[in-house]
């Protein structure tokens, strides 16, 4: 067992803090590198840009920032005014977790069609975490170090910013907890949404996301709460900032594009059989199946289905009639993945006819 307070350890720490933390720049930036075409077509207007985008971009982009700050701060080699650099990495690395935590419990309230009990409650949640993590940069006290050349911290509140970490990992246990709640709960309905493409999307590899985020925090909570030594207390905040990152801009992502393609969805004519289901003003049908009017093999009475093509094309330029929000839109998109079971037996139909 190393003596953790001892001076070599404290400059082994150090050391490995710094080398860790170029790889882990390395690494978001390579995440960030592959999915910059996400966010290039919001700038470019090719995708429309809801309010709950303005939580990604941030969340996204102030831990670049962060990142960026945090190298300055560990091999600037000139003298330089600290405290406002250490303040805004603090400030900006502890928002990044939070607004991770946002990301995630909007797709929770998508979940759950935005419930209003739940949507009071995730409000609270949130406020409560940022209370926390707007104390916790304020508290940072930094300054120049000439026989070290570079900036050190002389002072900082880590009972607050342990706090912000619990708090965060409660959050994102919360978040995960609700969603695997509501995947348990519907297992074995015909028509859950367990058993949809949209279900599967938000539940199996959501509820992984989930519980990244939470060990992350968890594993960055465990080492402050030990507090071995100044440098080992932080080691695992950055490593925290960054996992929670990255899962919660994917659950944006594939939620945003799971909504753009649309789901596989079936329509009726005027005089169709089983049930309608609309995007917008244009009704659609599985992408890349022939226009035309099919004859059902099981109907005595000459009813015919009207199968309509919908391709990729033409769904970025369909716009929901109701959704106003990304979040809603997820929920518009939950009430039609429910139908899709009663659809898929028409569709199965109108596919037999077509052979």
């Amino acid at each position: 067992m190393p003596n953790w307070l001892s001076q070599a350890e404290l400059q082994l720490d150090a050391e490995v803090l710094v080398k860790f933390i170029h790889a882990l720049m390395g690494l978001y930036a390579w995440e960030w590198f592959l999915t910059c075409d996400f966010d290039w077509e919001f700038i470019t207007g090719r995708k429309p840009f809801r309010w709950p985008m303005i939580i990604y971009f941030a969340n996204r982009y102030l831990l670049l920032f962060a990142l960026i700050g945090i190298l300055i701060s560990f091999d600037i080699t000139t003298e330089l005014n600290c405290q406002p650099l250490f303040t805004f990495n603090q400030l900006a690395g502890n928002a990044s977790v939070g607004l991770a935590s946002i990301n995630l419990s909007l797709r929770t309230l998508a979940v759950y069609r935005n419930s209003k009990p739940l949507t009071v409650v995730i409000v609270c949640l949130i406020l409560g975490h940022w209370s926390l993590i707007l104390q916790a940069g304020v508290l940072l006290k930094a300054t120049w170090s000439e026989e070290e050349s570079q900036c050190i911290i002389v002072s900082t509140d880590n009972t607050v910013l342990a706090a912000t970490f619990i708090y965060s990992m409660i959050f994102d246990l919360v978040v995960f907890l609700l969603n695997a709640y509501k995947l348990s709960s519907r297992k074995g309905k015909p028509s859950s949404m367990g058993e949809s493409r949209l279900g599967r999307m938000l539940f199996g590899d959501g509820l992984v996301y989930f519980f990244i985020a939470f060990m992350s925090n968890l594993i960055a909570t465990v080492f402050m709460l030990l507090n071995l030594n100044s440098v080992m207390t932080i080691i695992f905040n950055v490593p925290a900032a960054i996992s929670s990152t990255i899962v919660a801009c994917r659950v944006v992502r594939r939620l945003s594009n799971f909504t753009n393609e649309g789901p596989e969805m079936f329509n009726s004519g005027a005089h169709a059989t089983g049930p309608q289901l609309r995007r917008g003003s244009g009704t659609v049908t599985r992408p890349g199946q022939p226009t035309g009017s099919i004859r059902n093999p099981h109907s005595g009475s000459g009813v015919h289905v009207q199968m309509e093509t919908y391709t990729h094309t033409e769904a970025a330029l369909v716009e929901p009639t109701s959704p106003s929000t990304q979040t809603d839109l997820a929920v518009h998109f939950y009430d039609e993945a429910e139908m899709k079971s009663d659809a898929e037996s028409y569709d199965v139909e109108a596919k037999a006819a077509a052979l």
